[in-house]
Formats: C-alpha cells, sequence, structure tokens
C-alpha cells in the first residue's frame, strides 16, 4: 500500500506537505502543490479516510435527506449540493425518504449518531414530526425547500412558495382570467393559497371548489383530477398547476376533452423542471432559484452561525412566460 511518506519522497517535500495539500486545511504554494498531486497520480496514492478522521475529528462528508430523486427538481439539488461540497473537498452522502415517514425516521436516528460533518434536509414531506430526533446531534443541521410552517432551532434557506402562487395568480389576472382552476398536490396548500390571493386583490374571489387536490402527486393522479375539474366546471379558462407533473396532466386532460392549449385554457405550471416538456407545449411556470438554494444550505452547513442564532433565509421565484397560457377568451 502506498503510504503518504512514499509520496513525500516522491515530491520530494516533507510529509506534513502532503497533509496539507490532501486536506486543504493549510494552504501551499501552487508549484509545490501540483508536485505533490502529480506524485499521488504517479503513485496512485488513496488517503486513509478512516484515520484522518480520528485524527482530525472530521469525516469530510455531508448528508444529504430528499423525498425522491425521480423527481427533477430534487434531482437538481442533489447535483448542486454535490458540486458545492466537492469544491470544498467533502462527499456527499444521500439518503432518500422515498415519502415513507418510518423510513426516514430510521434514517435520522441511524444518522444522528453517524460521523458526518453535517447534514442537509431538503423537503419537508413526513420528516417534520422526527426532527427532535437530531436536538442531540453533534454536527449542524441546516433545512431547505422547506414549505410548511418552519421548525424553531434550525437554520433554513428556503423559497417564498406562497409567493410562486401569487406570480402565477398575477399572470392569469393579468390576462383576463376570471374563471381558474387550482390542480394542487396535497403538500401544496401554501402556493394554492398565494394564488388566491392574487384574484381577491384583483376583486375575484374564486368558489371554494376551485383548489382540486389529486389523489396522488402523479400524472396519473393529476390527470384523473384534472379531467373530473374541467367536466364539472366546463367554464374554466385557465389552470395554475402546484407542479410540473401536474401541469403536463391538466394539458393532456384538456386535449382528451378537445381543447386546445392556450386557445381555450391557460395552463401555469410551477418548478419549471425538464418535467414540463413532457406536454409538447413550452409551459408556462413559476421558476425556483433551487440551484442558489441548494449552495445556501451548503454555506450555513460548513459555516454554522453562533449557537443561538437564528438564520432564515428566503428566495424569491419568478415566473418564465411560455407557450401555455394566452389571454381569456
Amino acid at each position: 500500500m502506498v503510504t503518504m511518506q512514499d509520496v513525500a519522497e516522491r515530491a520530494g517535500v516533507t510529509k506534513q506537505t502532503v497533509s496539507n495539500v490532501v486536506t486543504g486545511r493549510v494552504a501551499v504554494r501552487p508549484a509545490t502543490e501540483a508536485r505533490v498531486r502529480a506524485a499521488i497520480a504517479e503513485l496512485g496514492y488513496v488517503p486513509n479516510l478512516v484515520a484522518r478522521s480520528l485524527a482530525t475529528g472530521s469525516s469530510r462528508t455531508v448528508g444529504l435527506f430528499v423525498p425522491t430523486v425521480s423527481v427533477p427538481f430534487y434531482a437538481d439539488v442533489v447535483e448542486e449540493v454535490e458540486d458545492a461540497l466537492e469544491e470544498r473537498g467533502y462527499r456527499l452522502l444521500l439518503c432518500t425518504t422515498r415519502l415513507d415517514g418510518e423510513r426516514a425516521r430510521r434514517h435520522l436516528a441511524a444518522l444522528a449518531g453517524r460521523s458526518v460533518d453535517a447534514l442537509l434536509i431538503a423537503g419537508d414531506q413526513d420528516l417534520t414530526g422526527h426532527l427532535p430526533l437530531l436536538a442531540d446531534a453533534r454536527f449542524p443541521v441546516v433545512l431547505c425547500a422547506w414549505e410548511a410552517a418552519l421548525p424553531a432551532g434550525f437554520p433554513v434557506v428556503t423559497v417564498d412558495y406562497e409567493h410562486g402562487g401569487h406570480l402565477a395568480g398575477r399572470h392569469l389576472r393579468a390576462l383576463g382570467h376570471e374563471r381558474a382552476l387550482v390542480l394542487a398536490s396535497p403538500a401544496h396548500t401554501v402556493r394554492a393559497a398565494g394564488f388566491r390571493r392574487a384574484f381577491r386583490e384583483d376583486g375575484v374571489e374564486l368558489p371554494g371548489d376551485a383548489v382540486r387536490t389529486a389523489a396522488e402527486p402523479t400524472f396519473r393522479g393529476g390527470f384523473a383530477a384534472a379531467l373530473d375539474a374541467l367536466r364539472d366546471r366546463p367554464d374554466t379558462t385557465a389552470v395554475f398547476a402546484t407542479h410540473d407533473v401536474l401541469a403536463v396532466a391538466a394539458v393532456e386532460a384538456a386535449r382528451s376533452l378537445g381543447r386546445v392549449v392556450p386557445d381555450d385554457l391557460s395552463v401555469v405550471a410551477h418548478d419549471d423542471t425538464p418535467a414540463g416538456l413532457l406536454s409538447g407545449t413550452a409551459l408556462t411556470s413559476v421558476t425556483l432559484p433551487k440551484r442558489a438554494m441548494a449552495r445556501q444550505a451548503v454555506d450555513l452547513a460548513l459555516a454554522p452561525a453562533r449557537p443561538g442564532t437564528a438564520v432564515s433565509r428566503l428566495l424569491l421565484p419568478s415566473l418564465t412566460p411560455g407557450e401555455s397560457t394566452a389571454p381569456a377568451r
């Protein structure tokens, strides 16, 4: 096995210099670092991570919880977190809850005693009630993409989801739409509330049944809910879907009823992920600063605030116009 001493002799430096290059704790002159890295590559040296962890008290590993990686929004968050960590010399330990509360509890309980330097939790589904498991964690915990009520005691970097719904509503009101529906995932009540507020501010009160909740946040669930809603209210001229998959489902449900998007029905999506491309129409969508959110969460995790200092960052979404909305007839 190649040792750190072997690398030092090949590069003509001290063992401590090699350690400084590998850990990144102490700056090394560029020319010296280049020699050390060339020696590492030539000899095939692999650092003993366990020994380094014991010596420094740092595992150079950060955990990340997401509900799933099958949703493009969370896939983007994972990629950005991994890139940000790699730039700082950290590795990513990824856990998915699969929207299973018991699975989430088991993962959190196991991770609370694990040697990680920090933990990021993206998305509040099935996790809010289990956060007390982390009360005595020996590492910083940062929440991001949090849509439910913010729990006390944890730094948070999230998006103003209510403002996202409000942007969608303002856009449709500017186009003259009055008879609108919200096609919502069960967890997206805040987005729906923002949408209704935009109409209310413009003198239009949407009826109670204007918000239709999909039984499951999938294309199948969205299609069934959209089909029922459009049949119940055939005079509807616009739909706000609280995420892209539901928007695609709404477009397909409208087409199955012989309606043309956007001539007969305008559709606004939320999240602006590649899933929206499946509709065949460039969707007007609320765009979330998910990559900026992921990087800011990493920054907070690796440079935590002083104990007792509450940190809450609320990033603003924007609206990206597409081809799925048009003036109301």
